[in-house]
């Protein structure tokens, strides 16, 4: 019953603080102008303000670079943007059905969330060219080019799209191999958000462990898919020996 009482609290905490950031930004908008930089750290500073307040422990390795790049992660739940977001500076993209969700996909639109309709050609050749835009004008991007949330101790085939971008236009990538303490904080399958939100948030405490890798740089995206996918497939059996 506590825990369940602490999930749901938890919950209310989470709408409450994902609502004071949409204000924030809204209003900060109104007075000096839309920033999308402005945007990006107003969001990285609530995201490690808020995410330590629910439990969520954070340990980091390694440190993400202070220039324009695509950081290609791994993917494993929800949480991952905005566990990336505490220490990376940049523009996730995330599939277009988030922009749906209550509070989240609004506050993801407002804070420089690139939406993705992965099923369409039309959708994936508009935010590959917003990508090549916003790391000229410089803003990094965080892709999770697995492109589905998994359980499996290893990457799934990575798409290749956002390394043909990097190979094409000299953009550096940034492998980032993410874990967390138990294979339950993984949203995978049938789980639905209000449900796994409430049973995971429900511990005292989720630990989350985020790499970031040396940055790659070729003109070769089959190579870049090849390094980055041995980097994390390297870090990956590490860290969960570090939780399981």
């Amino acid at each position: 019953m506590i825990k369940k009482l602490r999930g749901i609290s938890r919950l209310l905490f989470f709408a409450l603080a994902a609502s004071w950031l949409i204000g924030r930004i809204l209003w900060s908008s109104l007075l000096k102008g839309e920033n999308l930089e402005r945007s990006i750290r107003i969001r990285q500073r609530w995201a490690r303000r808020f995410l330590p307040a629910i439990g969520v422990r954070i340990r980091t390795q390694g440190t993400p670079p202070d220039f324009p790049c695509i950081y290609m992660c791994n993917h494993r739940s929800y949480l991952d943007p905005a566990v990336l977001a505490c220490d990376a500076y940049g523009m996730p993209v995330s599939k277009a059905e988030v922009a749906n969700w209550p509070i989240i996909g609004y506050g993801g639109r407002v804070s420089g969330t690139l939406f993705l309709k992965r099923e369409s050609p039309t959708s994936r050749k508009l935010v590959l060219n917003e990508i090549v835009a916003k790391v000229k004008q410089g803003y990094p991007v965080i892709l999770f080019p697995e492109g589905t949330t998994h359980d499996k101790p290893h990457t799934v085939a990575l798409k290749r799209g956002g390394f043909q971008l990097a190979a094409l236009h000299g953009i550096p990538v940034v492998p980032v191999a993410l874990e967390y303490g138990s294979t339950k904080d993984y949203w995978i399958g049938n789980d639905t958000f209000l449900p796994h939100f409430i049973e995971r948030f429900g511990e005292k405490n989720m630990h989350v462990s985020v790499r970031y890798g040396p940055p790659l740089r070729s003109d070769d995206a089959d190579f870049l898919i090849m390094q980055t996918q041995q980097w994390i497939d390297e870090q990956i059996p590490e860290m969960r020996r570090e939780f399981f």
